[in-house]
C-alpha cells in the first residue's frame, strides 16, 4: 500500500450548508496519496446523514461523528487518526486552494526537517463585501526568525503539520476557546520548525454561528492574559485577530438574534443557492490571487 502524503482534516457540527459546499469540491480533487478525515459532533441538522452516506460511498476516507465536549476535542480526534505524513486543517466555511495547499505539502516532503508550513490568506465576510481583506503574519515571522520576538500568532486556517512532529508540538489545548492563538504562541515558543508561503492556500469567511463565535470579550480577556504569562506574549496590536474578532461579533449577533435581542440584519445566512454562486466566486477570487504572484517559501 501506498503511503498517504496528505490528509485533509474537517471538523464540524450543524453545518450542513457549508459542508455541501466544502466537501464536493474537495472530493472532486482528491489525489491518490491522500485521504479525508471528517469528524462530526453529532449533528442534527442532517450533516450527520449526509457525511454517512459519503463514507458509506467510499468519498471520505475516515468518519467519526459523536458528542464532542468542545471544538478543540473535535479537531485531535482528527489529529491522532490521521495517516499522512502532512496534515492540513480545513475549516467547514473557509475556501481552499488546493494547488497552493499542495505546494506547501510537496515543500514539506522535500523539506524533512519542516514541523510546519503556514502562508498568507485572504479574508471575506458572508455578509457582502466584494474585497478581500489581504492577511498574514510575514513581519511578524521574520522578526521571530530573526530572533528579535521570542513569540507571534498566525490563524491555523493556512496551517500545515507534519504528523511525526505533534509528538513535540502537542496536540490543541482544550482549555482554549481560541485554540489556534495557543497553538501559535506554544509553536514559535517551543522553536519548532515554520516555513512561511507568501502566497494563499486559503481564503477566511466569517460567517455567523462558528463555534469561535461564542467567545466572549471576558474569556478572550482571560486567554490573553494566560497566553502572555505562560508564553510572554507582550503583544503587537494582534493578540486576538481582527479575524477572529469579527467571528465573535458575528456570532453573537446571531446568539442575540435568536434572544430576540437584535433585529434580523445581516445573521441569517443567504439562500443556499446564493451561498453557492457567493462561494464560487471566493473559489474565483482565491485562484486569481494565486496567479498573480511569484510565490516563494521562506524557512
Amino acid at each position: 500500500m501506498k503511503p498517504i502524503n496528505l490528509s485533509y482534516l474537517v471538523c464540524t457540527y450543524n453545518r450542513l450548508n457549508f459542508i455541501k459546499i466544502l466537501l464536493p469540491r474537495l472530493i472532486e480533487n482528491i489525489k491518490p496519496d491522500e485521504e479525508i478525515i471528517v469528524v462530526d459532533g453529532n449533528s442534527t441538522d442532517g450533516a450527520k446523514e449526509y457525511l454517512q452516506k459519503l463514507y458509506e460511498n467510499g468519498k471520505i476516507h475516515q468518519f467519526v461523528s459523536e458528542p464532542d465536549r468542545n471544538q478543540s476535542e473535535g479537531w485531535n480526534k482528527g489529529l491522532l487518526i490521521a495517516k499522512g505524513i502532512i496534515i492540513k486543517k480545513l475549516i467547514d466555511d473557509d475556501v481552499h486552494d488546493y494547488t497552493a495547499i499542495r505546494k506547501c505539502c510537496d515543500f514539506m516532503l522535500t523539506n524533512a526537517g519542516i514541523d510546519i508550513c503556514i502562508s498568507n490568506h485572504l479574508a471575506f465576510s458572508l455578509s457582502g463585501t466584494t474585497k478581500p481583506d489581504i492577511t498574514g503574519r510575514l513581519p511578524e515571522y521574520k522578526r521571530w526568525k530573526s530572533g528579535l520576538i521570542k513569540t507571534f500568532t498566525f490563524s491555523d486556517v493556512s496551517m500545515l503539520v507534519r504528523r511525526s512532529s505533534l509528538s513535540f508540538l502537542g496536540l490543541y489545548d482544550t482549555q482554549f476557546k481560541m485554540m489556534d492563538w495557543e497553538y501559535s504562541l506554544r509553536m514559535s515558543w517551543l522553536q519548532a520548525r515554520i516555513a512561511y508561503y507568501t502566497g494563499y492556500n486559503s481564503l477566511s469567511v466569517s460567517t455567523p454561528g462558528n463555534v469561535t463565535s461564542t467567545a466572549t470579550k471576558k474569556l478572550l480577556k482571560y486567554e490573553g492574559e494566560i497566553g502572555r504569562v505562560k508564553y510572554g506574549y507582550p503583544g503587537d496590536h494582534a493578540d486576538i485577530s481582527f479575524y477572529s474578532k469579527l467571528k465573535v461579533w458575528l456570532g453573537n449577533t446571531y446568539y442575540n438574534l435568536k434572544n430576540k435581542k437584535v433585529s434580523a440584519v445581516s445573521a441569517q445566512l443567504p439562500p443556499v443557492d446564493e451561498m453557492e454562486k457567493i462561494y464560487t466566486s471566493y473559489y474565483s477570487e482565491l485562484a486569481r490571487a494565486n496567479a498573480a504572484g511569484d510565490w516563494q517559501f521562506i524557512y
